[in-house]
């Protein structure tokens, strides 16, 4: 039985989210923060990757390292989702958390340039004590910028949760992570008209002004962008609404996991994820030597692989939103995906035999295809699966989900096909491939087995049972 208290917050989350609804316009503004962080994105993982590597010498390690710490930030995502939950800024519980984390990413990508030509100065001298010092910076660099970006898009995907309803997700999802492959394609355009003078260039006293100028100029740009992207999109909650939901300071970090772990269905969702991801980026580090070892593609020819990924994924994300999911629903739309990404992965095995490099392209477009119908439905499932007070906190759990996955699939891809390379001998490259493409099959595989057991209702009934169950402890 629900309490009056619990029916007078029902009743203020409805005028709330009616009054806050996603029209289009305001749907088109709030993507251009997801293309915001796709080209930036590119350009301060991709760019400056290169750079550090090819034309200032750095060690490999100190550069993955360093990328690493922007992952191992993940788990703060908890954190910032429980705040935007709990402690509203002059009335609005997300907007100033992505302004906030989007200043944070763009001064550390203003920062990284002068940081990472000290560290080459310091390399250079053969001074190890500034050495050690500069290194251990541009880590807490890589690891401050992972903070904000956790900072900014955590409660940004609990504000389309605020904005949306079950059936407008698909929709907006698709639309949304549409933007984040064009922000990637327009950074990776900059990124190719910015450097066309600087090939072959390896003196940093011509590469830091050009760079340092571009990166302002892409920071001032997305800090704009993401500024017009979320102004006036989220309804401001009055001082009436506010104390009306006194729940919402109630619900703190402890009391959020309380509710997070009411229901077996979170964790179903969590390992879903885990292997979902995986299963899909597993190749992702390997996928560029096995075009150059079985097909003997050139750069140039390998390079366009994640291209045709990209487009085959763009499309598959705009029919899963706005066809396919509504018509067949998320839960049997993501078997589809899963079934399809794993049909995909069985072909890309057996193309390594013919070797003939069209039909590895067509593969790729078919698997970013079948990558993006399957990511469409599986992002609005964990946009459903959330409770409107705490959802930056859900948010965050699923956000963590993804990026231990993604962190997985960068180091195991590489070692695994390692371990192939043992087994099949260094004249069988197909086999060492084919190695990494069936266990990421079979995990894929695992993943569908998973998703059996999930339940959208049974989550909504636990977790709003331990919802009413806190709230009324706090009213006694």
């Amino acid at each position: 039985m629900t309490s009056p208290h619990m029916e007078q917050n029902n009743r203020d989350d409805l005028v709330l989210q009616s009054s806050g609804r996603l029209t289009p316009i305001n749907l088109a503004r709030l993507s251009l923060f997801q293309g915001c962080l796709g080209c930036l994105a590119v350009i301060f993982a991709g760019m400056l990757n290169r750079v550090m590597i090819s034309e200032l010498a750095f060690p490999a390690i100190l550069v993955g390292g360093g990328l690493a710490f922007e992952q191992l930030m993940a788990p703060s995502r908890v954190l910032f989702g429980n705040l935007s939950d709990t402690w509203p800024i002059r009335g609005r519980k997300r907007t100033p958390y992505i302004w906030i984390g989007t200043a944070g990413f763009c001064l550390m990508a203003v920062i990284s340039i002068p940081l990472i030509f000290l560290t080459e100065k310091a390399f250079a001298q053969g001074e190890w004590i500034a050495i050690t010092a500069c290194s251990i910076l541009l880590c807490l660099l890589f690891s401050l910028y992972g903070l904000a970006i956790s900072m900014a898009t955590t409660p940004y995907l609990a504000l389309v949760i605020d904005l949306t309803t079950e059936e407008e997700r698909p929709k907006a999802v698709g639309i949304i992570w549409c933007m984040l492959t064009i922000g990637i394609v327009v950074g990776a355009i900059a990124i190719s008209i910015t450097t066309k003078g600087l090939d072959g260039v390896t003196d940093p006293s011509l590469l830091q002004p050009i760079l340092q100028k571009f990166m302002i100029w892409v920071a001032g740009i997305v800090l704009t962008l993401s500024l017009i992207a979320c102004w006036g999109i989220e309804p401001n909650r009055s001082q009436k609404r506010i104390s009306l939901k006194a729940s919402s300071k109630q619900i703190g970090l402890k009391k959020s996991w309380e509710i997070v772990t009411s229901s077996r269905q979170i964790i179903v969702f969590f390992v879903f994820l885990v292997l979902y991801t995986l299963g899909l980026f597993l190749q992702d580090p390997i996928l560029e030597s096995y075009g150059a070892e079985v097909f003997s593609l050139p750069i140039s020819k390998t390079t366009l692989l994640n291209a045709y990924w990209g487009i085959g994924t763009l499309i598959g994300l705009l029919i899963g939103g706005l066809w396919i999911t509504p018509r067949l629903g998320k839960l049997s739309t993501a078997r589809m995906g899963c079934w399809m990404i794993t049909g995909s992965l069985i072909l890309l095995i057996f193309s390594g035999l013919s070797k003939d490099s069209n039909l590895l392209n067509l593969i790729m477009i078919l698997f970013g295809l079948s990558a993006g119908i399957a990511t469409n439905s599986a992002l609005s499932l964990m946009l459903d699966l959330t409770l409107p007070e705490v959802a930056g906190t859900f948010v965050g759990i699923w956000g963590l989900a993804q990026a231990l996955s993604r962190a997985m699939g960068k180091v195991f891809g590489g070692g695994l096909l390692d371990i192939g390379r043992i087994i099949s001998g260094p004249d069988n490259p197909l086999i060492a491939f084919g190695f990494v493409f069936l266990l990421e099959i079979c995990i894929m595989l695992s993943a569908i087995i998973v998703l059996k057991e999930l339940s959208i209702n049974r989550f909504k009934r636990d977790t709003a049972t331990k919802m009413e169950t806190l709230i009324m402890a706090e009213l006694d």
